[in-house]
């Protein structure tokens, strides 16, 4: 399958029937517009986002999709005045023997084995799906100030080692890393994640043929360093994020690519239409696509106006490298 450019995302919105509905709707006009990738996670929205993208998927040929979701942060359930969120905690996790209070970061965060063999199921019964086409780690490097780096590995490690065996079993195709501060801070800083030590964690849990092949992290206007700052090694030289996917052969999703709206009244007037574009965030979708190693720019749509808008630059030839070197002097 030639993934689609553009993708649909589903962070964002209430926890109510009429935001799934809307949801639902959207999903099935952006497939219907050509879009293909759907990007979505166990805990957005309370579990409803994958929910609404499995009401959208039903009757539609599996070939015809690509989907991504993600597993990390702890999906709080809908306020039960019955049940408090730690009785909750205990009859969901610690009673079946999934997680234990001391395997939270910052009491919200978890990447056990167990618990992401948990969370998967739970993703493929929402999304109504045999098999995933990728399954994220969800900002692992939440962990990483909590553990330290030797230790963050090595539970990275158990991680990848866990998602190679649902490699094995058929449930998903592959898997990666959406990130969202890590792969944007300077090596030597706090927080930085290593590709280049991903890679060799990969190696060491699937062989030279592992299924660690997905990227994600912000990109926009506004956030442009996966395209602009030299945040990796490899082999000793600096990269940027996209030079180094390239050169190890990774594909990328980008997330906030118009940075949830709030970009789009940053944007001088006129900058749309001097793209050849009509509206901002047509403008905002077009630099992030355009970047070379990115596969697909993720965009939140939980209206079928906004797919309709947003699935107009699908037509339009990505930008040049020396249109995207302009927007930046």
């Amino acid at each position: 399958m030639e993934l689609s450019s553009l993708g649909l995302g589903t962070y964002l919105g209430q926890e109510s029937d009429a935001a799934d509905t809307a949801y639902t709707e959207a999903a099935r006009a952006f497939h219907a517009a050509g879009g293909n990738v759907f990007d979505t996670a166990a805990n957005y929205r309370g579990g409803r986002s994958e929910r609404a993208l499995g009401a959208a998927f039903k009757g539609l040929p599996r070939d015809e999709v690509f989907v991504s979701t993600k597993a990390g942060y702890i999906p709080m359930p809908e306020a039960d005045p019955e049940e408090n969120p730690r009785a909750w905690f205990h009859r969901v996790f610690e009673t079946p023997g999934i997680l234990s209070v001391d395997d939270l970061v910052d009491g919200c965060h978890a990447m056990t084995p167990a618990y992401l063999a948990h969370q998967l199921d739970i993703s493929l019964a929402a999304l109504g799906l045999d098999t995933l086409d990728l399954f994220h780690l969800h900002n692992p490097e939440a962990q990483l100030a909590h553990l330290g780096p030797e230790s963050f590995y090595a539970a990275i490690s158990a991680a990848f080692t866990a998602c190679e065996g649902f490699v094995a079993a058929g449930k998903i195709r592959a898997y990666g890393v959406a990130t969202w501060n890590g792969f944007r801070t300077p090596p030597g800083q706090e927080g930085h994640l290593s590709l280049a030590r991903l890679l060799e964690v990969a190696r060491l849990a699937g062989g030279r043929e592992h299924h660690f092949r997905w990227l994600q992290l912000p990109l926009n206007l506004a956030m442009p360093e996966a395209y602009l700052a030299p945040t990796q090694l490899l082999d000793g030289a600096p990269m940027t994020l996209l030079e180094a996917a390239q050169a190890t052969g990774m594909s990328v999703q980008t997330s906030a690519s118009i940075m949830q709206a709030r970009i789009l009244r940053q944007l001088p007037d006129g900058f749309a239409e001097a793209l050849g574009l009509k509206t901002p965030a047509q403008a905002a979708l077009q630099f992030t696509r355009s970047c070379p190693g990115v596969t697909t720019a993720l965009c939140g749509m939980g209206q079928a106006e906004h797919v309709a808008e947003n699935v107009a630059i699908l037509a339009v030839p990505k930008l040049g490298p020396s249109a995207l070197e302009s927007l930046f002097g």
